[in-house]
């Protein structure tokens, strides 16, 4: 036995994991390599190696829940090219308008139909609200109500959607609430399904980036967009919004965001899924916010997420027959451990998903929930 091999088994017997064991949540080694591979390069190496099939386990979601509630990734020092990607973001804007649209281009515009593949029928690549539901169908309609009635939508206001998505919560919006639509997004792909899907709808849809956006809305809606703003720049986001919403208006912010302060994301994440990513803080939202908007609510889902991504992950493995033609065993692996490894994630308390209601002060307060 190797010294890594006996320093990854030590450390994951304290937390209950065992290497060959026969638990759901315990690894099966297929190749060594994976012990010095995970103790040089931590959650970058622990996640590649399972796309290269170096380990497997049953449950990646209770592993890594398990890993993460013991926070063994303090316990393992790792390599110094860890820092690269922590310098980067210290020093350069990695969110500008040309670094931005690299997330649409590697995630977003990757293909409408393994994407359409595992989500529900409104197309939410977004937090389901479980309340009452037990089924991602349900529980996404659940959140696009709830996303409505804190808006306090109605007929003849114009809604201004920053991220926009497929499109789904504006046809809803439209649909249900009677109201106009303007949608922002830099994905040509979801703009082209979108446009599809939506026609015949008061329904604008703008191709550009959020910090061009001119006009005034009544409402405002960013929803699973504001994790690819960074936090060079929070504040030019607020201010965009401050500029575009009445002075009566209502924001609501939608969006995964971290216990701490960090200007670094998960360095497999930022790889592999979501480039260029950063997941903001409670006191980060509310810095950029200060002078700007009042904070008139802020609801935490985050364990609604662990249940959305496993109802994805379960949607994308029934789906996969119909996918393997396009994308190979490399793909699906990396595919289900960014599914799995996020709800671990969420069922950990690691990470959570925060709406925020805001408003100029100048109205009363929003009904909220």
């Amino acid at each position: 036995m190797s010294a890594y091999e006996r320093t990854v088994r030590e450390i994951l017997d304290r937390i209950g994991v065992a290497i060959g064991g026969p638990n759901p949540w315990d690894i099966q080694v297929n190749d060594d390599r994976m012990y010095g591979r995970v103790l040089r390069d931590k959650n970058l190496g622990l996640g590649e190696s399972y796309m290269e099939g170096w380990w497997d386990c049953p449950r990646i979601d209770e592993f890594i829940y398990r890993v993460l509630t013991a926070r063994v990734d303090e316990q393992v020092r790792g390599g110094w090219k860890l820092l690269i990607p922590y310098l980067q973001a210290f020093i350069f804007n990695r969110q500008s308008r040309t670094l931005s649209r690299e997330v649409a281009e590697r995630h977003y515009d990757l293909d409408n139909e393994l994407f359409l593949s595992f989500l529900d029928p409104h197309n939410q690549y977004s937090c389901a609200y479980f309340d009452g539901a037990d089924d991602l169908n349900k529980a996404q309609l659940n959140k696009l109500d709830l996303i409505c009635r804190k808006l306090e939508l109605k007929p003849d206001d114009h809604l201004l959607d920053i991220g926009f998505g497929w499109g789904g919560l504006a046809k809803y919006a439209a649909e249900r609430c009677g109201c106009k639509v303007t949608g922002v997004n830099i994905s040509g792909e979801q703009i082209r399904y979108a446009k599809e899907s939506c026609n015949g709808l008061p329904i604008e849809i703008l191709e550009c980036d959020y910090r061009d956006i001119n006009g005034t809305f009544d409402k405002i809606v960013s929803v699973g967009m504001f994790e690819h703003v960074g936090g060079k720049n929070y504040r030019k986001f607020m201010e965009v919004a401050d500029r575009c919403l009445r002075s009566d208006g209502i924001f609501l912010l939608h969006t995964i965001g971290s216990n701490e302060s960090t200007i670094k994301a998960d360095p497999w994440i930022t790889k592999y899924i979501f480039p260029n990513g950063m997941l903001p803080s409670i006191s980060q939202i509310s810095k950029a916010a200060e002078g700007l908007f009042a904070i008139e609510d802020l609801h935490n889902l985050g364990p609604h997420y662990d249940k959305t991504l496993m109802a994805w992950h379960n949607n994308f493995q029934n789906a996969w027959p119909k996918l393997k033609s396009r994308f190979d065993d490399r793909f699906k692996r990396m595919w289900e451990y960014y599914l799995l490894s996020c709800a671990g994630a969420f069922r950990a308390r690691d990470i959570q998903l925060w709406q925020f209601v805001l408003t100029k002060y100048r109205r009363p307060q929003p009904i909220c929930r």
